[in-house]
């Protein structure tokens, strides 16, 4: 009995927590949003789009996404060097008022590389997945155009600079970022070559 009242007790609370981020969504101010989010043009650009290879770009990104990752990296759930200290007095709701503003911009319009190669293995990966490899079409989650899904949380990648891409990816697959629901981009990076991350960074990147 004890433990079927534990039981009830995690899930509404579980319950309680997801009605409340709903609830601070729903109420995400992308005007307040660009008050606290005047920093981040360092980094990610003024339009939400990064000149530097190794900070993503935020324009365009799912609601839903870029509010975990903020709210992730200011609990310590992901690391992010660089974020250091950026978030750590942000509350929820302003977690959602910044992802709102990203949300709004307009997303990078990027260039594949010209290697007929590359870009036929990306699109294969991509689009298909290597069921030989055990790894699943990117579509699935990201969307064929690459915009995610915001109700179950998936980034979009539409656009997103492959440096970026892959060092996502080789973060994954070596454990070193792990805040993904049910790891399932560590099991997915981990069976992926640095040719496959390669190749499936510079097709988003030219994806729209």
């Amino acid at each position: 009995m004890r433990k079927l009242l534990a039981s009830l007790a995690i899930t509404m609370g579980a319950v309680g927590t997801a009605h409340a981020q709903e609830d601070l969504q729903a109420n995400a101010d992308p005007n307040a949003g660009q008050e606290l989010a005047a920093s981040c043009a360092a980094c990610h650009g003024q339009n939400g789009i990064s000149a530097i290879g190794s900070f993503p770009n935020l324009a365009g990104q799912q609601m839903s996404y870029l509010a975990k990752q903020i709210m992730d990296i200011r609990d310590g759930d992901r690391q992010v060097a660089q974020m250091a200290g950026q978030v750590d007095d942000f509350s929820d709701q302003d977690a959602w008022d910044v992802a709102a503003y990203f949300a709004e911009m307009d997303p990078n319009i990027g260039q594949a590389k010209d290697d007929e190669a590359l870009l036929e293995r990306g699109q294969v990966l991509y689009r298909a997945g290597d069921m030989d490899k055990g790894i699943p079409a990117c579509a699935a989650c990201h969307t064929p155009t690459g915009q995610g899904i915001g109700t179950a949380v998936y980034p979009a990648l539409s656009g997103q600079l492959a440096e970026y891409t892959v060092s996502t990816l080789q973060d994954f697959a070596a454990g070193e970022r792990h805040n993904d629901p049910n790891a399932i981009m560590r099991d997915i990076a981990s069976k992926m070559s640095d040719d496959d991350m390669e190749a499936v960074a510079n097709y988003v990147l030219g994806l729209h």
